[in-house]
């Protein structure tokens, strides 16, 4: 095989790099001018990526599209929303150029990071942190009685792609009893599919939902005020998706009405809220910004994980993570 050119836009850490390029080797790098800010920015126009067999990174879709030696992408992120429209679907499908992503890189912290957030609902923890309570007293009973353990609640996740898969792993050891919603169920799943038809009746019985749902056109607002007000009362909604795929409004509204009982979210839209945003400071709503992914290492997490592809690529065995 001649040598191939491989554009790689990513910011890596001097380890990552070396491992990068050692892993490429004796395969071609280019480097564009301006390397993306992080794993979740979108690169500047680079006219060097023209040249290009092979991408690593967050390119910019125009520069893919102009890319005509171009056979595969790999982006730097579980996310590919900019790519993942009619219109680039069709273009790559008639260039044959094959599109990976990167979740298997970031499923585990994320659905670690998840059932973080679901353990300390589960033991009350933002209030009994704060609380100085004797015991006996009135606010101990209502912290020490008010704890659910995970194997009394029905969880319900919105979406069954790798985080829900993993999470479904870590949850099994509690013998919580897990249900998952899926547009299109394809036999294999691992917990009962809960289907449009069944979601409502799905909704009303779970006493936590974790939204999983990527960003696109078919998801957008998804959850809005309809399926918030199917929720059973009291219960705790999170979201580890996207923040687009959820009706801001009506989760505040939710909220403030004691339909749900708390929101945790890593996600919101836009990112960061601006300062005075509701979400800041509905009740019992608890936000972190967007890190469920991050972990020690990532960048070389990130490298191994495209390494491993590249190895793929050039032997012609399917792809990992691929998503068209």
């Amino acid at each position: 095989m001649k040598a191939l050119k491989v554009f790689c836009d990513m910011r890596l850490t001097d380890t990552a790099l070396r491992l990068f390029e050692q892993g490429v080797a004796p395969h071609l790098v280019v480097y564009p001018a301006t390397p993306a800010g992080s794993v979740l920015a979108q690169a500047a126009f680079d006219p060097g990526l023209a040249e290009a067999d092979v991408v690593f990174g967050q390119p910019a879709v125009g520069s893919v599209l102009a890319a005509t030696r171009l056979r595969w992408l790999q982006v730097a992120s579980a996310g590919y929303t900019r790519f993942d429209t009619p219109e680039f679907r069709a273009a790559a499908a008639a260039a044959g150029l094959a599109v990976t992503n990167s979740s298997s890189v970031y499923a585990g912290p994320c659905a670690e990071h998840v059932l973080s957030f679901i353990l300390a609902q589960a033991r009350l923890l933002p209030s009994a942190l704060r609380s100085q309570c004797a015991s006996g007293s009135a606010e101990w009973d209502r912290l020490r009685h008010g704890c659910i353990p995970l194997g009394q609640q029905t969880i319900l996740l919105l979406g069954y792609g790798a985080i829900a898969l993993r999470l479904v792993e870590l949850l099994r050891p509690f013998g919580t009893p897990v249900s998952a919603y899926r547009r299109r169920a394809r036999g294999d799943e691992t917990v009962p599919i809960v289907t449009a038809e069944s979601l409502p009746a799905a909704l009303a019985v779970a006493d936590a939902v974790v939204n999983i749902l990527p960003d696109n056109a078919e998801s957008r607002n998804f959850c809005d005020a309809k399926h918030f007000a199917q929720l059973k009362p009291g219960s705790v909604f999170y979201n580890i998706g996207r923040g687009t795929t959820v009706d801001q409004t009506a989760l505040v509204a939710a909220l403030e009405s004691g339909r749900l009982a708390a929101a945790w979210l890593d996600v919101t839209d836009p990112e960061p809220l601006p300062p005075g945003h509701p979400l800041l400071i509905a009740p019992n709503c608890h936000l972190t910004p967007h890190i469920a992914g991050g972990h020690r290492n990532e960048a070389e997490s990130l490298v191994r994980h495209f390494l491993d592809n590249f190895q793929r690529f050039v032997a012609g065995t399917p792809l990992h993570d691929r998503v068209m």
